[in-house]
């Protein structure tokens, strides 16, 4: 019988021994960037390498105010897919992978919501995005509303789709807490079958909705969940409370002074929606919807109502500043949208435009520079050249 829980002991030694290897290995996993998008290209930041997806209008006619999509936590660009072909008609829509889900990287740290906005602003600065209708959908409407804060030449509106206003407004479900355990949370992590997956995301939807069928992946919730490392599964949603902690998001929306647009469902199990109805009503002007027969994801569950709404809220938005032609037009359904450079060739001509700006203001400061010196030296010299100071209708002198 000694020999029995001799075994047992050091069987727990190890597998204790093994749990712990196994948080420290999981606490350090990182993952490069990949394309898994059609259409989709790598963006380098300064903080990670992001995938994007920039979708030109399709429709003929004038190219109505860009819409930037964000996904929610544990999700990726593809939860956007039924609604793209209905918004980018007539507008161009630019979907981005957030750092550390879909094929964007997945670094060790760099989770914050302030982080995540700044990463997006810089993509989408390179892209040459202005006024565009900025779309959150649970946490990547905490992401909009910091856009919106930090990135104002961005943003001209915000709608968020099922975002909490307060960290007192939404509670995950019991397995995804027993996940952010420590030790144990990577322990799960470890043996996850698709099974369970598939189950811990049941609450982003309606009792009973089938999201399998609804995705054009069946497989979407697994693999948005498998292309994760356990940092970008367990850091958001701490730095989510953080910004929410910090400051609600309708004190947030109502200092950026921008129109607002919540869209809630009502059989959402996550977000508590009468309370987060209610919130977001301080805010100045909001706009505020609520899907009957929906859950925390309207636009997985109900595309074609949420892309109505998104785009009778879009109507306000200006449109985009036409750019010059290169050339004589070949006639041949040639529009600016279809010949939109790559995402690189943006970047560059953006610091091109940008170099160009810099030498002008030098050009500028120069010569104002120039022209102070020459006046000094007719100052001193009994107001030669008229006596008078550019801009100034006094003389010289008789300040």
């Amino acid at each position: 019988m000694r020999r029995v829980w001799k075994v047992v002991a050091t069987l727990a030694v190890v597998l204790g021994v093994l749990v712990v290897v196994n948080s420290f290995v999981l606490d350090n996993q990182t993952k490069p960037a990949v394309v898994n998008a059609e259409g989709g290209e790598i963006v380098e930041v300064a903080s990670a390498r992001l995938q994007v997806v920039d979708q030109p209008a399709t429709g003929p006619g004038p190219e109505k105010a860009p819409v930037v999509l964000l996904h929610c936590y544990a999700c990726s660009l593809h939860w956007w897919d039924a609604v793209v072909p209905l918004i980018n008609r007539r507008h161009r829509v630019i979907r981005v992978d957030l750092i550390g889900f879909g094929g964007s990287q997945k670094p060790r740290s760099g989770y914050e919501i302030e982080s995540q906005a700044n990463a997006a602003a810089e993509a989408l600065n390179g892209l040459g995005v202005e006024g565009a209708v900025v779309v959150g959908h649970s946490m990547g409407g905490q992401v909009a509303t910091q856009l919106a804060e930090s990135a104002s030449q961005i943003v001209d509106r915000v709608a968020v789709i099922g975002t909490p206003a307060t960290t007192e407004d939404s509670e995950l479900p019991f397995l995804a807490r027993l996940t952010y355990t420590p030790v144990l949370g990577q322990a799960l992590w470890r043996v996850r079958t698709d099974g369970l997956i598939r189950s811990g995301y049941e609450d982003a939807f309606a009792p009973g909705f089938d999201f399998e069928a609804a995705f054009e992946n069946p497989d979407q919730v697994v693999e948005d969940n498998r292309l994760m490392t356990f940092s970008s599964y367990d850091a958001p949603p701490r730095a989510a409370d953080d910004f929410l902690e910090a400051e609600s998001l309708p004190s947030r929306l109502t200092r950026a002074a921008v129109p607002f647009l919540a869209i809630l469902g009502a059989e959402d199990q996550i977000v508590d929606t009468d309370l987060v109805a209610e919130e977001y009503a301080a805010v100045p002007g909001a706009r505020i919807e609520v899907l009957a027969g929906v859950g925390h994801s309207p636009n997985v569950e109900a595309p074609a109502k949420t892309t109505n709404l998104l785009l009778g809220f879009s109507a306000g938005a200006p449109r985009p500043l036409p750019e010059p032609k290169a050339g004589p037009s070949s006639g041949v359904g040639e529009r600016q949208s279809q010949t939109r450079p790559s995402i690189g060739a943006k970047k560059e001509a953006n610091a091109a435009k940008r170099r160009a700006a810099q030498e002008r203001r030098r050009a500028k400061k120069k010569a104002r520079a120039k022209r102070e010196r020459q006046q000094g030296k007719g100052s001193t010299s009994g107001n030669k050249g008229g006596g008078k100071k550019s801009g100034d209708n006094k003389p010289n002198g008789n300040k």
